[in-house]
This record gives structure tokens, sequence and C-alpha cells, in this order.
């Protein structure tokens, strides 16, 4: 379940990027500086892919969990690449990826 949200709020925060929403604050010197709608399509790819993995952890596919560590790490990633244009969201989303990493990295040990 926490895969399928984290997937959500990616689609959400995907489509305000893409939409030039102007919820997001523009850094002015960033090395990872792009434009909005490409951050947009970057979280809308990585939130379909989550959900995607979401519903095949759900439906306990054989591949779901080295799927899910792959996709809640690259969304990690790119949360913390996001920080500077939605601090609040970027960390909120972080602290949901740390939790699904934890949990599916715990569940492939034991």
């Amino acid at each position: 379940m926490p895969l399928l949200l984290s997937g959500v709020l990616s689609l959400l925060q995907g489509i305000a990027g893409i939409a030039k929403d102007r919820l997001f604050g523009v850094p002015q010197h960033y090395e990872y500086r792009f434009d909005l709608t490409s951050w947009g399509w970057i979280h809308l790819v990585i939130g379909v892919a989550l959900v995607i993995v979401g519903v095949a952890m759900l439906r306990s596919v054989s591949w779901g969990r080295a799927a899910g560590l792959t996709a809640a790490a690259i969304s990690l990633i790119t949360q913390f690449m996001f920080i500077p244009y939605y601090p609040l969201w970027s960390i909120s989303v972080m602290a949901l990826d740390l939790i699904i990493l934890w949990g599916l990295a715990r569940i492939a040990i034991a």
C-alpha cells in the first residue's frame, strides 16, 4: 500500500508540474535545475511505475519486491533532487520512500 500512496503522490506532483502550476518555486542556482514541465514528466513516469509495482506487490507477483526496491530508490533520488522546488512535499515523499525501502529490504532479508 505505501508504494501506491507514493505513486499517487508522485502522479499528483507530476500533473502539477506539467500544468505549470504556480505551486512550485524556481531556484536560481541549482545543478539539477530543469523546467517544471520536465520535472512534471519525470514525476509522472515515476508515479506510474510506482503504482504498477504497487499493484504487482498486492497481487504477489514474483518480481514485485525487486521492482519495488528499484522504483522506491529512484523515487527517493528524484525527490531529493526536487527539494529546492517544493521542500515540504519532497521531504514527506522521501520519508515515505525510505519507509518503503526499509520494509521491502526487511521482507527480502527475512
